[in-house]
């Protein structure tokens, strides 16, 4: 039994959390989420140096996209006056993965959001412990964003996390589930409350600008086709790329993923929008699972 986190996992969850103070520190009004982004994406490779890399793409949602956006090449996105932004970044070390998240409110007007979503995940964190079920830890949640006023955002949840795995078996529901899966000593997780105004679903949008590789697909592709994926592979294995990382003189990168993903050989995630165009907050730490409740490895300062 593993009963204290992996060193990898510890140093990748020190990164994050002081790669995403300082990017946090940048996100104010009329500054280019393009400029954020390849920030983040920066300061995660100096710091891990050849141990590791980044995890997923760094998020950069913004008022009701709740998640999984993230600037294509070029996109001339600016942050707006007022608002609320996610910040959703991610390291490994060795393959042990970060996940971390925080909300900026861009001029004080949604102090409330700000508010649920952090303290529906110290609450969370606070009653993790080897044997609780998930669904009780998602009453937490709920319990604590409705207490102020708000609505959890009952389509995402948290997640698993493993070695070169982002999203591994277990999800952590933000919402009260009866009769689910427990957590157990030594395993690893990813808790990531959002709260709204809105509804608490969610809808996909017509853009993606993730992607991640379907390792065993095989089927037959064009040569260009065929170079791109085994790039994609080759650079980034199972984890989560950007379209924006691909570059190539000789064909258009966002046509041959296209093909890609039509033919399986690519999974899309389309970028997430509250149901009914609510504001959405989020807050995210990714912990170990010890004897004596939780470990957080991604506490900033």
């Amino acid at each position: 039994m593993v009963t204290a986190p992996h060193p990898d996992f510890v140093e990748a969850g020190r990164i994050a959390a002081k790669v995403i103070e300082e990017v946090a520190r940048e996100v104010r009004p009329r500054v280019k989420v393009l400029r954020i982004c390849a920030l983040a994406e920066r300061r995660i490779l100096e710091y891990v140096g050849k141990r590791g890399g980044i995890a997923f793409p760094c998020n950069v949602s913004i008022n009701e996209e709740a998640a999984h956006y993230t600037s294509p090449r070029g996109d001339t996105k600016m942050f707006p006056e007022q608002g609320l932004v996610k910040i959703d970044i991610g390291a490994h070390v060795n393959g042990h993965i970060s996940d971390t998240a925080v909300t900026v409110d861009l001029d004080g007007t949604f102090e409330k959001f700000v508010a649920a979503a952090k303290s529906s995940l110290d609450a969370a964190i606070d009653v993790v412990r080897p044997g609780i079920q998930v669904g009780e830890v998602g009453a937490e949640i709920e319990k604590t964003i409705k207490r102020h006023g708000l609505k959890p955002v009952h389509q995402l949840s948290g997640h698993q996390l493993k070695p070169w795995i982002l999203h591994a078996g277990k999800n952590v529901p933000n919402v009260r589930i009866r009769r689910s899966a427990e957590m157990k000593v030594g395993e690893t997780y990813a808790i990531e409350p959002f709260a709204t105004n809105g509804n608490g679903t969610i809808r996909s949008g017509e853009n993606a600008f993730i992607f991640s590789n379907n390792m065993s697909n095989k089927k037959k592709l064009d040569r260009l086709s065929v170079q791109i994926r085994n790039q994609t592979r080759q650079r980034f294995g199972t984890l989560p790329w950007a379209s924006r990382w691909l570059r190539s003189q000789k064909v258009d990168t966002n046509t041959i993923i296209a093909t890609l993903v039509k033919a399986g050989v690519v999974r899309e995630y389309p970028i997430l929008y509250e149901g009914r165009n609510g504001m959405v907050s989020q807050f995210e730490h990714s912990i170990f699972v010890g004897e004596d409740g939780a470990i957080v490895t991604t506490l900033r300062k």
